[in-house]
C-alpha cells in the first residue's frame, strides 16, 4: 500500500491556487470601467437632485408671486370709488419678502400698481378703472441671479363688490 502512495502524482498546491486566483481577479481596465460606469451614475443622481431642488423652488416662487398678486387685487377691490380714484391713495409702489432664512436674506418681490382708464369707449367706460400690477424679484439662484416678472391686469367697477361690504 506504501508503494501505491508513492506513485500517485504530486499536486503542486502553490501552481494551483495561483491559477484559481489569477482566473477569480479582475484586470486593471475592468476595474478602471466600472469606476467610471459609478461616477457617470453619481454624477447623474446629483445633477437630477440639482435640477429637482430648482424645480421646486422656482414653483415655490411662481406660486409666492401669484398670491402676491391676487392679494393686492382683492384689497383693492375693497377700496370705494372714491379712494380708488384719490391719487396717492392706493400707494403705488410696495414690496413684500418670501421666505427670509436666518441671515435675512430670501425673495424680495417688487411691485407697482397702476390705475388707468380702461381702453374702452362704451358707455359704461367711466365707471370702470383697469387695474394693472406689476410684479419683478430676482431668483436665489446658485451663482446666477435670474429676474423675473409676472402682470396682473384686471378691472374695478363703480358699482361693485365694494359697495355690499360698506
Amino acid at each position: 500500500m506504501a508503494d501505491k502512495l508513492l506513485k500517485l502524482p504530486r499536486m503542486n498546491i502553490a501552481a494551483s491556487l495561483k491559477a484559481k486566483v489569477r482566473q477569480a481577479a479582475f484586470s486593471l481596465s475592468e476595474s478602471l470601467f466600472g469606476v467610471a460606469i459609478i461616477g457617470i451614475v453619481f454624477i447623474s443622481l446629483y445633477s437630477g437632485m440639482a435640477t429637482g431642488f430648482t424645480s421646486i423652488r422656482d414653483s415655490q416662487e411662481n406660486l409666492r408671486a401669484t398670491q402676491i398678486l391676487l392679494e393686492k387685487f382683492e384689497t383693492l377691490r375693497l377700496y370705494n370709488w372714491e379712494q380708488l380714484n384719490t391719487p396717492g391713495f392706493v400707494p403705488p409702489n410696495f414690496t413684500t419678502t418670501y421666505a427670509p432664512t436666518e441671515g435675512g436674506k430670501g425673495v424680495t418681490y417688487t411691485g407697482r400698481v397702476i390705475i388707468s382708464q380702461p381702453p374702452i369707449t362704451d358707455a359704461y367706460a367711466p365707471d370702470l378703472r383697469m387695474v394693472t400690477i406689476i410684479l419683478t424679484w430676482q431668483s436665489l439662484g446658485q451663482g446666477t441671479h435670474v429676474n423675473h416678472s409676472r402682470v396682473f391686469t384686471s378691472f374695478v367697477a363703480k358699482y361693485g363688490i365694494q359697495n355690499y361690504i360698506y
